[in-house]
């Protein structure tokens, strides 16, 4: 058996004995094979955030290699309080404790109960992964994006802009916007579990 690689940039082998050459695309079978590995980086990459509510995680993934990464965070320099609290207030009406529970599910030192929320100047983990991207000497173009979730509509146009091709996602966001921007745009988006 005669093995090579043809013109295509394809690994190709001829059957001994036979006129007959076969062709295997090697860089698919490859991607498919490193989709969970891509994955699961993704999340072991969310670990390194210091919110409180949700850790996210994406990775850019081009010609088989990881050329960046980000999680939801502050921007650099700054301190790494991703979250403020709200505390529960009076509003006239009457709540049932198990909806305040729900509502403020934690509890201070002092028995006061609230919730957290991201403050605004809090990036993305798609954001924080392109301006890396856009820092370093490699091009998102034509590249595949892993996120731990779903990218929200502002992630979303930029993972557009920067010539992101393919965006899989493990986990559903509340917000399918970013998600209808990509496919309209023309990005595959693939919901790996």
């Amino acid at each position: 058996m005669y093995v090579g690689v043809c013109y295509l940039g394809i690994l190709c082998y001829r059957i001994s004995n036979t006129n007959r050459n076969c062709c295997i695309n090697l860089e698919l079978d490859m991607k498919a094979r490193f989709k969970s590995y891509y994955k699961d980086i993704a999340w072991r990459t969310s670990e390194l955030s210091r919110a409180k509510r949700l850790k996210v995680g994406a990775i850019v993934v081009k010609d088989d290699k990881i050329i960046s990464y980000g999680y939801n965070g502050t921007p650099a320099g700054w301190d790494n309080n991703c979250e403020k609290r709200v505390f529960a207030s009076a509003s006239g009406g009457k709540i049932d404790f198990e909806d305040i529970q729900k509502m403020y599910p934690y509890v201070d030192e002092n028995d006061m109960r609230y919730k957290l929320e991201t403050l605004d100047e809090v990036l993305h983990a798609e954001s924080n992964a392109l301006a890396k991207l856009a820092k370093s000497n490699e091009s998102g173009d034509g590249a595949t994006m892993f996120c731990t979730h779903a990218p929200c509509i502002h992630c979303a146009k930029m993972v557009y802009q920067a010539g992101i091709k393919t965006v899989y996602y493990s986990t559903s966001y509340r917000d399918t916007s970013g998600i209808e921007f990509l496919t309209k745009a023309g990005v595959n988006v693939v919901h790996l579990k």
